[in-house]
């Protein structure tokens, strides 16, 4: 039986920054939208716990931009971590997102909060700033136990070689970037710039 928390510290905070993986679900309000799930990863500095009811993540550039969509209509999202390792638990942050995009007068003073190899990147499209409604554990006792190895270096690598410049062209070229597959608005274009 899940528990719930009023906040996020102490042991569940260390529990979320110990993972190397979380997952984001949105909807659209349409009864017939699309539901997204996504993994996000890249550990170490894209993820922030800006205190007990406060959590940011980056919203980096190379699929579309569903969640954004989503959150610019409804606000609804959750976040989840699973054990793969150790103790068998899953935390679930149900709440409010919002995108802040590089234009937002927040955006200097949250960017600061990320690794700095991640406030270098040019394909940071978005800081996604989520306020947590509903804080819960439950067991993970049919999760897999899977071993960490690494991050991935084929995003950063592949991003990694794009200015300002290219990776405005690159995000207008893409299909679902400006509007999501169900034709919400999604992230403004051009890209903002940023400043800083």
């Amino acid at each position: 039986m899940a528990k719930v928390y009023e906040r996020i510290d102490g042991r569940l905070r260390s529990f979320i920054e110990e993972q190397k993986v979380f997952f984001t679900a949105t909807a659209p309000l349409s009864g017939d939208g699309r539901v997204n799930l996504s993994p996000k990863g890249l550990a170490d500095g894209s993820f922030t716990i800006i205190d007990g009811l406060t959590l940011a993540y980056l919203d980096l550039g190379g699929s579309g931009a569903e969640t954004i969509a989503h959150l610019r209509e409804n606000g609804r999202i959750t976040l989840m971590w699973c054990a793969f390792d150790g103790p068998p638990t899953i935390v679930r942050v149900h709440g409010r997102g919002e995108p802040v995009f590089r234009d937002d007068p927040r955006w200097d003073g949250l960017i600061t909060r990320f690794g700095d190899d991640f406030r270098k990147r040019t394909d940071c499209r978005a800081i996604i700033l989520v306020t947590a409604e509903r804080i819960s554990d439950s067991c993970g006792y049919a999760v897999p136990f899977m071993e960490y190895v690494e991050d991935r270096p084929l995003h950063t690598q592949r991003f990694g070689r794009e200015s300002d410049e290219s990776f405005n062209e690159y995000c207008e070229k893409k299909p679902y970037v400006a509007t999501s597959l169900d034709g919400l608005p999604a992230l403004p274009l051009p890209l903002p710039a940023r400043t800083s």
